[in-house]
């Protein structure tokens, strides 16, 4: 088992607390805050559920951001009444993790943050391989319930990739009991399926949430499964320093390797168009 710390005690903060502590595979998380008394709060309260939830996870807080140079996994969530970690307020809290000698992944549990994520590779040189972006991730569900909800079938196989909020479904290659979805789902169903994206976009704290607590799993412990999240290109299709949903392989705190899924030409071209900033 790991030690995780969360920075931010906002909605999704909390809600990637209550996740990994249900999961059980976490030993420690401590929820870091400027509300340190608010954030006490909200640990005590997870700590509590844990007899009626049937796990054992251990919760604490405070209020100091080098609480998390501890940490095996350092989650940048969202501070309580002040959103996300975010722009020259995010990258201070990174470089300041970073000076203080912190080797563990960063993984970025907020919507707006892939900038920041980009900015940590760029500018503070962090590994690429050690920053990793989790909200993007909550629309590859929402992409296979709403195929689900189609064909009255489930799971469905299909990737998202793109640079938030840009999304790119990988039709061409989507299937479904063996099937391709695309001779099963009529065209313009899948169009509107793309087009409702942006609607989709940012995903709640509860949906992030449920994104995040695998990743930082896998990252911790190792995963044989691959996961969607976000990871830093650096000269595949012509991206440099930008951060693409891609699936990812994780373990040993480190972005092991990516996939560039199968797209067709189409689907590359908007690809490649997404990643351009």
């Amino acid at each position: 088992m790991f030690d995780a710390a969360i920075l931010g005690a906002g909605p999704i903060g909390a809600s990637v607390a209550q996740r990994l502590a249900e999961r059980g595979r976490v030993r420690r998380i401590v929820l870091i805050d400027a509300a340190v008394d608010a954030a006490a709060g909200l640990a005590l309260d997870i700590q509590q559920s844990g007899p009626v939830a049937a796990f054992d996870t251990k919760l604490s807080a405070a209020g100091d951001i080098l609480a998390a140079a501890a940490a095996d996994i350092i989650v940048l969530a969202d501070r309580r009444g002040a959103g996300d970690w975010d722009g020259a307020e995010g990258l201070a809290v990174v470089d300041q993790l970073v000076r203080a000698g912190v080797t563990s992944p960063f993984v970025f549990a907020g919507p707006t943050q892939h900038r920041l994520m980009e900015t940590s590779y760029r500018g503070l040189k962090v590994p690429r391989d050690r920053l990793v972006g989790t909200a993007a991730a909550a629309i590859l569900g929402a992409v296979q319930s709403l195929v689900s909800l189609e064909l009255n079938a489930s799971p469905v196989g299909v990737v998202v990739t793109g640079r938030p909020p840009a999304f790119v479904i990988g039709w061409s290659a989507a299937t479904v009991a063996g099937a391709l979805v695309r001779d099963r789902v009529a065209a313009h169903r899948l169009l509107a399926i793309s087009n409702a994206l942006p609607r989709l976009w940012p995903p709640g704290p509860h949906a992030i949430a449920s994104a995040t607590a695998p990743v930082v799993e896998a990252l911790g412990l190792g995963s044989r499964q691959r996961h969607s999240a976000l990871t830093i290109l650096d000269g595949e299709m012509n991206a440099r320093g930008s951060a693409v949903l891609l699936p990812l392989e994780l373990g040993h705190g480190r972005v092991r390797s990516h996939v560039l899924p199968s797209l067709s030409e189409h689907e590359r071209t908007a690809l490649v168009n997404s990643l351009a900033d």
